[in-house]
């Protein structure tokens, strides 16, 4: 993929790592040239082919996005209904995190990946064949259940291909997310300007059946032995796993907030709803950018002055974002939304470092369960203090939150590991 190429310089830098070093290697915070665990053209493989299943499982989970249009018309739905399906769909996800990390101690962490993917697209050629509600619910239910397999393994493949260096690695793997939401529905809307919807799914589930194999052939088996960066230095990790995940949820929690207010503080400054459209993926542009670079940035920086600095930069332009003209607005638009996601390319590097030994499946686990509740519920708080006191005050509400996880940065920062342990 000509997209991962940044990782060729990557792997030639650290070299291949002598068998007998591999047991010394640590992540060192704020270090820029960490060994990686596997050879390097094995760990490009594995990048590629977690990156793919990234963005397949992404782009399923945004298609619903294009078929609600289509399934109303077909079904006769009300917009509670279909609210409802997008719900379901992301509550299986969300719900078969921790079981598939469980399977995949038992079967290997890259059979239930691929077994996932198998998954997602079945349900989806089942929702194709679906002649009511109640058997498109069945269907998208099933396909979040496969999807709910990707995050935590398809991260712990990469991050037991690079070990310590996999900080900007994750970030490439979380900018691939990115680009399957983007491409998925696209390919579905044009497939839909030819062909009726039923048709148009069973291609798009040949796409993950064919995806499937890839990743398959790509990612080696994973799921044993454990990358360096899992054994942190004594002292360090005590309770740096839940500073983590607070700080995640929180990051979460306001890009999803910001994201509902964004299209009516537009409206007010007299955009249409054309630009208002054009506004997001300006946002949605730069947020891929943002997760992009920031996974690199945090593994050159550290992840202290990294969190502090986009975390504050996106607080600033939140509150810029009210105070500016529609032109202006616009134009900082794709830098807030770099800020905005590029938090959570570092944050998810991080997670390895922090995990107990044996325990990086199961620690993703944890974190995207937690993310994923906080991009489901807190867009209702932020809601409630918009209906309260304004949209304008919910976005503030949004910015002082995001100025609220530079304390826990610095909590979480002595707790991060410092120097390789011996065994």
């Amino acid at each position: 993929m000509a997209l991962l190429k940044p990782l060729e310089s990557l792997d030639a830098s650290h070299g291949r790592v002598r068998p007998g070093d591999k047991q010394t290697m640590a992540m060192i915070a704020g270090a820029s040239q960490p060994a990686s665990v596997a050879p390097a053209g094995q760990a490009r493989r594995a990048l590629n082919g977690a990156s793919l299943a990234h963005a397949l499982h992404d782009g399923y989970t945004d298609l619903t996005l294009v078929m609600l249009p289509v399934w109303q018309a077909e079904f006769g739905l009300g917009y509670g209904a279909l609210a409802g399906l997008r719900g379901l769909y992301a509550g299986a996800m969300a719900a078969l995190q921790m079981p598939s990390v469980r399977l995949a101690e038992r079967l290997g962490g890259r059979a239930v990946l691929v077994a996932g993917t198998v998954l997602a697209a079945i349900g989806y050629a089942l929702a194709g064949l679906s002649g009511g509600l109640l058997g498109l619910c069945a269907a998208l239910a099933l396909s979040g259940a496969g999807s709910g397999t990707q995050h935590p393994l398809a991260s712990a493949a990469v991050a037991h291909a690079y070990g310590g260096a996999a900080r900007g690695p994750l970030g490439v793997y979380n900018f691939a997310g990115d680009l399957g939401k983007a491409a998925l529905p696209a390919l579905a809307a044009l497939l839909l300007t030819f062909m009726p919807w039923r048709p148009a799914l069973w291609l798009l589930a040949l796409v993950g059946l064919l995806t499937a194999a890839a990743v398959w052939a790509m990612v080696p088996r994973f799921g044993g032995a454990e990358p360096a960066v899992e054994k942190p230095a004594r002292g360090a990790g005590r309770g740096g796993f839940g500073l983590l995940l607070a700080i995640g949820m929180i990051d979460t929690g306001v890009r999803m907030g910001f994201l509902i207010f964004l299209p009516f503080l537009l409206q007010a400054k007299g955009a249409d709803l054309a630009l208002i459209g054009a506004a997001l993926t300006l946002v949605f542009l730069g947020g891929a950018a943002g997760k992009f670079a920031c996974g690199w940035l945090g593994a050159r920086f550290g992840l202290l002055p990294t969190v502090l600095a986009t975390e504050i930069g996106t607080a600033l332009a939140i509150l810029a974002v009210l105070a500016l003209p529609l032109v202006a607005t616009l134009v900082l638009l794709p830098l807030l939304g770099a800020l905005l996601n590029g938090t959570s390319s570092i944050l998810y590097g991080t997670v390895p470092e922090l995990a107990p030994p044996g325990r990086v499946e199961r620690s993703f686990a944890v974190f995207y369960t937690g993310v994923i509740g906080s991009g489901a519920l807190s867009p209702v708080l932020y809601g409630l203090i918009g209906d309260a006191a304004g949209p304008a005050w919910g976005t503030v509400a949004t910015a002082g939150a995001a100025l609220a996880t530079c304390p826990l940065a610095v909590l979480l920062a002595p707790r991060l590991p410092t120097r390789p342990s011996l065994p």
